[in-house]
């Protein structure tokens, strides 16, 4: 019978051995684990981690998890939190860079998908304005709001605002419904055309408005709104 330091320690092993692609999607989270507990190795640890929500060990869960959440788990502290909740971002973070260098803000597909794993996983409506300056670079973004399960309030004063403060010649408007399917609410709909209308008085136009589902999206501008 093995110990459970060998059992704890396994997928740290298979990791030398076989490198990183041997390893199932659990082991590999149990390499950031390093360690278990008394009752549980690293490797259950990281199952239980990933079927949270009873997912059957989903790695996206990683997106969705907040450092309460994974407090919550038996045998996860703080340090195991942090450094998963890392793990997340960094996978983030390198998902975004790796598109930068296509990315071209005119056009919709390559901005949803430079935004995709950044705004599908949110629990919550969030709003995000991003800012461009008159040869369509990039200036900067603000998350303008965070809302309700299914619903997410701005106003065309505090977008203009904000656009006004990174000196923007222009802007595109990103959110996200949680539900995963991205088709306009009449809600979104007004919005958008409120704030067109509203960037049109001072020569600031909504270049785009594009709502973020699971792995789809919905541009008004291809839809011939904007």
């Amino acid at each position: 019978m093995k110990s459970d330091i060998s059992s704890q320690t396994l997928p740290y092993e298979r990791f030398l051995s076989s490198g990183p692609g041997a390893l199932t999607d659990a082991e590999l989270v149990a390499v950031i684990l390093r360690t278990g507990t008394r009752d549980k190795s690293a490797l259950q640890l990281a199952q239980d981690v990933l079927n949270t929500y009873g997912m059957q060990e989903n790695l996206t869960v990683l997106y969705r998890l907040t450092l309460q959440d994974l407090l919550k788990l038996h045998g996860i502290g703080e340090v195991k939190a942090v450094k998963l909740l890392a793990l997340a971002e960094l996978s983030r973070r390198m998902s975004r860079q790796s598109l930068h260098s296509e990315l071209s803000f005119r056009d919709p597909g390559k901005v949803a998908a430079y935004y995709m794993e950044t705004m599908r996983h949110f629990r919550t409506e969030q709003v995000l304005a991003v800012f461009l300056d008159s040869k369509g670079h990039y200036l900067g973004e603000e998350r303008l709001s965070s809302g309700t399960v299914n619903a997410s309030l701005i106003s065309p004063r505090e977008v203009f605002i904000a656009a006004l403060r990174h000196n923007a010649s222009g802007l595109i408007l990103l959110h996200n419904h949680p539900s995963g399917d991205p088709s306009p609410s009449s809600q979104d709909k007004g919005i958008t055309a409120r704030i067109a209308e509203s960037g049109k008085l001072i020569n600031l136009p909504l270049i785009d408005h594009i709502i973020i589902g699971d792995h789809t999206y919905t541009s008004f501008r291809e839809l011939g709104e904007i």
